[in-house]
């Protein structure tokens, strides 16, 4: 029997305009359920709400409605729920790799520096970094930067981990050597990733589940990945899959 991790209720969330007077709604009325393990992408064109959901999930944003987790309705951030963002420069440029991925461990309670060295030393090991400890965002290339952060999340074995757009910046190469390591890291380490992309390529690859979300972040396709991992173009019923979620995405 499947176990609901993530429960968004009746999430709505409007700004104020450039002028400060009118409000413009960005997420009206989204329920959404996810459960344990999955890794759910989602896709939507831009200004339809993708990111400001996550962000309200991770507890950056206030809103109205409910976002309950194991833990029960949630008030603001917390180690259980851990966002990758797309910048390059989401990590302390005056830490080293290893004290920033030790900076976040200490933010839930660790301190023995024998612990924080093992926990960070496996966490670079899983992304392929061993031997960066000691290395300042700024002698990383852009995607051994995006491994850091990956790392970061996983050695914190949060519940979730939310993912914007975090590939979107690299060149293809590097952008699928990634996508490859955060599958064998989702299989290996058992957690549930919402993972926001423009790429519907990236989403059958990557997404256990795929959604799609039009203004006012309305769910207009909400379907189970029906192909089998490795996925390929090649892949039995990819050309279905790919055509309903590009009919869905650009309909005018």
């Amino acid at each position: 029997m499947s176990e609901t991790v993530l429960e968004v209720r009746h999430l709505s969330k409007s700004f104020l305009n450039s002028g400060g007077k009118e409000t413009n709604e960005v997420l009206n009325d989204l329920s959404l359920t996810v459960e344990k393990n999955e890794f759910l992408c989602i896709l939507g064109p831009s200004g339809c709400g993708k990111t400001t959901m996550l962000r309200c999930v991770a507890g950056f944003e206030t809103y109205e409605g409910e976002i309950l987790t194991e833990h029960g309705v949630t008030h603001g951030p917390g180690t259980d729920r851990i966002m990758v963002f797309q910048d390059f420069n989401q990590l302390f440029p005056w830490k080293t790799v290893e004290k920033n991925i030790q900076y976040a461990l200490k933010l839930q309670g660790i301190r023995d520096k024998a612990v924080l060295k093992k926990k960070s030393d496996e966490a670079l090991h899983k992304v392929k970094l061993d031997g960066y400890q000691n290395y300042y965002p700024y002698q990383l290339s852009g995607g051994m930067k995006q491994r850091v952060a990956i790392a970061k999340a996983f050695a914190l074995k949060p519940g979730i981990i939310l993912m914007d757009e975090p590939f979107a910046a690299l060149d293809a190469m590097t952008r699928n050597r990634l996508q490859r390591k955060l599958l064998e890291l989702h299989s290996q380490e058992g957690c549930t990733i919402l993972f926001i992309t423009h790429n519907i390529l990236e989403a059958i690859a990557l997404g256990t589940r795929v959604i799609v979300l039009q203004n006012g972040g309305r769910i207009v396709v909400d379907e189970r990945n029906p192909i089998p991992r490795p996925v390929t173009p090649d892949s039995p019923g990819y050309g279905a899959f790919w055509t309903k979620l590009h009919d869905a995405l650009y309909v005018e």
